[in-house]
């Protein structure tokens, strides 16, 4: 795989439970460089209808090129998907057949050094997916204190030297402001035991940093909420997490669904990439598929 290219995880699984049909209506919540949006237009015939949103003006762009086969069929829309149910009024949409949500950075945006999402590429310290939000990694690194660190790194990335990471920051920031993705790995790996290994400790902590500048996890939890409103009755909706955090929350939903008579869970366990997709796309070792379908 070239590096920076996004390669769509479970592309297969994606649309074998999606089931796109010609003539209905699906959303890419998250469309990014439109992999997944275009498997599923190919399948929706001359009448079907995608609508890809993201928050991101540069994978829309992106997405905007690669779907430009499918002309009007496909609708592009600047957003977040929390805010599906706007979004979908403005198309003139009141519900659809399936809705797709792969959640986390993508390959873009990691391997983009300007964006400042990866500790191992020097670059300002941003990590915003919304270029337009008002505060980065380098306003929170720099202004929070130490407790709201530590929660920050605990909350969003369960990170185990959660409090020593916290106020190792605030004592280096002291001396000079931490603006760059290197600076910051620095600290960190200083503040930890970490003789060198497989995992770096910055994967946790930068982890944690990005959701709380992107609000990742309630954009999650208000995302599958306004999801299931606008999806038809046996409309899917399916689900890509790559941590344990957004595993939990997913869950979690679907199963208070499940109680409530809403939605049937498709997948009791989630659905994993294949030992060969794993060797082809690294980044999709860690990926999980759950699917409900809604039925009242």
């Amino acid at each position: 795989m070239e590096r920076g290219v996004h390669i769509p995880v479970l592309l297969d699984e994606v649309i074998a439970w999606l089931d796109p049909c010609p003539g209905r209506v699906y959303v890419d919540g998250t469309v990014g460089g439109g992999g997944h949006a275009e498997a599923i237009l190919r399948r929706l015939g001359d009448d079907g209808t995608l609508i890809g949103i993201d928050r991101d003006p540069e994978a829309l762009r992106l997405a905007e090129g690669r779907l430009a086969f499918a002309g009007d069929r496909c609708q592009l829309m600047r957003g977040d998907f929390r805010g599906l149910g706007e979004i979908l009024d403005r198309a003139g949409v009141s519900t659809v057949n399936g809705v797709l949500l792969d959640i986390g950075v993508s390959t873009m945006q990691l391997f983009t050094s300007s964006r400042g999402f990866s500790f191992d590429r020097e670059g300002p310290l941003d990590m915003r997916m919304d270029p337009d939000l008002e505060r980065s990694a380098a306003d929170i690194v720099n202004t929070a204190d130490d407790s709201e660190l530590e929660d920050i790194l605990r909350l969003g990335g369960e990170v185990r030297w959660a409090r020593r990471i916290a106020r190792a920051i605030v004592q280096a920031r002291h001396e000079r402001a931490i603006r760059t993705t290197v600076a910051l790995a620095d600290v960190i790996r200083r503040a930890v035991p970490y003789a060198g290994g497989r995992i770096d400790p910055s994967t946790r902590a930068f982890q944690a940093i990005r959701i709380a500048v992107n609000d990742e996890l309630e954009a999650l939890r208000e995302g599958l909420r306004v999801a299931m409103t606008r999806l038809a009755i046996g409309g899917r909706l399916c689900v890509i997490a790559f941590h344990s955090l957004e595993e939990r929350i997913v869950k979690e939903v679907f199963r208070s669904w499940k109680r409530e008579g809403v939605a049937a869970i498709l997948t009791p366990k989630p659905v994993r990439p294949t030992a060969f997709e794993v060797v082809t796309n690294p980044r999709s070792r860690s990926a999980r598929l759950r699917v409900v379908e809604r039925v009242v």
